[in-house]
């Protein structure tokens, strides 16, 4: 083979593969980065996963709380004091 025909795509492929199937050294490098390739795509899935479960339950928390205010059924907004539940700030509280 002449030095031109390394220069053809297909050949100069196959002159790569061959090189990295035969050399210890080229097969280490390519396992060590499908293992961290792969282990960075799970964890990119599993962020977005959870990303989407946060948004969807921060909707829904959104719209059950829209859906029971007194304004959304059509009722006069009312301000109500809830005793709190916390011993250290409802004695706080009654010191006043």
């Amino acid at each position: 083979m002449a030095l031109e025909d390394f220069a053809e795509p297909e050949v100069a492929a196959t002159a790569v593969v061959t090189a990295a199937i035969f050399s210890p050294k080229a097969r280490k490098l390519l396992r060590k980065g499908a293992v961290y390739g792969l282990a960075g795509a799970l964890i990119a899935g599993e962020t977005a996963a959870s990303f989407g479960k946060s948004m969807a339950h921060g909707f829904q928390k959104g719209r059950v709380s829209a859906e029971s205010s007194p304004q959304a059924n059509g009722q006069a907004a009312t301000t109500n004091q809830q005793q709190p539940t916390d011993p250290a700030t409802k004695s706080i509280n009654q010191d006043r």
